[in-house]
């Protein structure tokens, strides 16, 4: 199976490009740019083109949010003009008001917000032209490297002594960006021996958590690594920010599809901060063994 990585610089694009290099039966090509032509595509031919998601798109300049949203628009073009199927990752910040229950995968995202509304276009356009598609609609990636690494983000500013500020009153699904990169070539290798199950699917992390919990958790475990190392370093704080008064603001992505359809599993949160905290001391701090 021959796969074509856009903007390999992203976190998701380091954890594709370490699984990748692990296995004989995918053939992974990348680019760090975002975008790519039809002469590219046609000269290429992979079997899917996957592109990753832009992160925290509520948060960050409208500008990039548009931008984004076009070059997937382009890309979609050039897809259909050679047949190649896209696979399109998207925050689950496009459920912009979150829901008191878990989101459906058939639920469509409808945000107040224009950039987001923007992507929920693009989606729209990609469901009803290419049937050959993935929308894989994610929970908060963490990773170690990469461009929206998270946990590497927290971890580098923790070490350095600073307090880091985290919602208390909103509910998500940190998700690893090592499991999805998994759950993509799994479910990938599955269409190219025939599933045919193309469409919008949820990944996220098992067990809904507030940012100020699931920070304060990567600090407490960061500390005692290094307490058990000798190393002196006091990790810096976590201090709790409220931004919803009346309930907490829930985004929880239902997965059941994607266990149902592929057989992919979510991952505990809990369990892969342990297993990427051990690899990050022993890489930067010299204890045990680095990991895989």
């Amino acid at each position: 199976m021959k796969l074509y990585l856009l903007d390999a610089e992203h976190c998701l694009g380091h954890a594709l490009s370490r699984l990748c290099q692990s296995r004989g039966d995918v053939e992974l090509i990348t680019s760090e740019d975002t975008s790519t032509d039809a002469a590219t595509l046609e000269r290429l031919r992979p079997d899917a083109v996957l592109l990753p998601p832009l992160g925290r798109p509520a948060d960050i300049d409208p500008g990039l949010v548009f931008e984004h949203s076009e070059a997937v628009e382009r890309l979609l073009e050039h897809c259909l003009s050679v047949g190649v199927p896209l696979v399109w990752c998207v925050s689950d910040q496009i459920f912009e008001q979150g829901s008191a229950q878990p989101i459906e995968e058939t639920a469509i995202p409808a945000p107040y917000d224009e950039g987001l509304k923007r992507m929920v276009s693009v989606g729209n356009l990609i469901r009803a032209r290419l049937p050959e598609h993935f929308i894989l609609r994610i929970g908060p990636l963490f990773g170690l490297s990469g461009r929206d690494a998270w946990l590497e983000e927290m971890l580098v500013a923790l070490e350095q002594g600073e307090t880091l500020r985290a919602a208390e009153d909103s509910l998500i699904c940190p998700t690893s960006v090592e499991a999805l990169a998994m759950a993509l070539i799994g479910m990938l290798q599955q269409q190219y021996h025939g599933a045919h199950a193309w469409g919008a699917y949820h990944l996220a992390g098992v067990e809904s958590v507030s940012p100020f919990t699931f920070l304060s958790v990567v600090r407490h475990q960061l500390e005692t690594r290094l307490r058990g190392l000798s190393v002196d370093i006091e990790p810096g704080q976590v201090a709790p920010l409220h931004h919803h008064h009346d309930e907490p603001l829930k985004r929880i992505l239902n997965c059941r599809r994607m266990l149902e359809t592929f057989g992919i599993h979510q991952k505990p949160w809990r369990v892969e901060i342990d297993r990427m905290l051990e690899r990050w001391c022993a890489e930067h701090h010299g204890g045990g063994e680095t990991l895989p």
